[in-house]
């Protein structure tokens, strides 16, 4: 009897000791380069083969690991999200030209991994009279991020409220965008939608008077572009 109970207590301390390790090696498994994290990112992308994303110390590492050696972009703002950090870059020495990258980072316990970005460069003439750029990122399948989002920049020193209406369950919705100034004459704006957001979404703008100045209905989750005081 007594080495009975001996042996169960022996099976039991084994598996209290090799469920956590069981456990961190799928966990490792799942967020090591061209892991199963990857495969599913390459999934989304339509590739055959998988991805390698590296693991990085930091948001702003997990970015220019995954971008490269030639990697030059500047960090202008970020935001903490649910598991990661949405970050913002733009490329400076460009005249005439409006662009902005945002890339998402997540946090596991090994680090920090790049997950999905997307951004814009518009060029913008002279005689132009855009007043907000915009780009929409959607919800990716099987993907966790904080996504839906639209984001941007503001041309425009007119324009002092964005807000974004959606249908949600069949209701209507309407969202505050976040303004921020992110550098010398640099205004961006973004705003994360629920996950159950129907298009088309209709961006907003209005001056300090509250007198609307934009009024445009996305319709594509994947769309970008400028928009213009009407």
């Amino acid at each position: 009897m007594f080495k009975r109970n001996r042996r169960i207590l022996l099976i039991t301390a084994m598996v209290i000791l090799l469920s956590p390790l069981s456990i961190l090696a799928y966990m490792y498994m799942n967020e090591r380069a061209g892991g199963l994290a990857d495969q599913r990112i390459s999934k989304v992308w339509g590739l055959n083969e998988p991805i390698h994303i590296p693991i990085a110390n930091s948001p702003q590492g997990a970015v220019q690991e995954f971008r490269g050696e030639s990697y030059t972009s500047q960090f202008i703002h970020q935001e903490a999200v649910d598991g990661g950090m949405i970050l913002f870059t733009h490329k400076k020495g460009r005249e005439n030209n409006s662009n902005l990258q945002m890339e998402y980072t997540r946090k596991n316990i090994f680090g920090w991994k790049w997950v999905w970005g997307g951004g814009y460069s518009i060029n913008e003439s002279v005689e132009s009279k855009f007043a907000l750029n915009y780009m929409s990122i959607p919800k990716l399948e099987k993907v966790s991020t904080p996504f839906p989002m639209l984001f941007g920049d503001i041309i425009d020193s007119t324009i002092k409220r964005v807000t974004v209406e959606i249908k949600q369950n069949g209701k209507p919705e309407t969202f505050d965008v976040k303004l921020v100034e992110a550098g010398e004459n640099q205004q961006i704006w973004y705003v994360f939608l629920s996950s159950s957001a129907t298009l088309p979404y209709t961006i907003k703008a209005y001056d300090e008077e509250e007198n609307l100045l934009i009024n445009k209905d996305i319709e594509e989750a994947d769309d970008f572009g400028s928009l213009f005081i009407e």
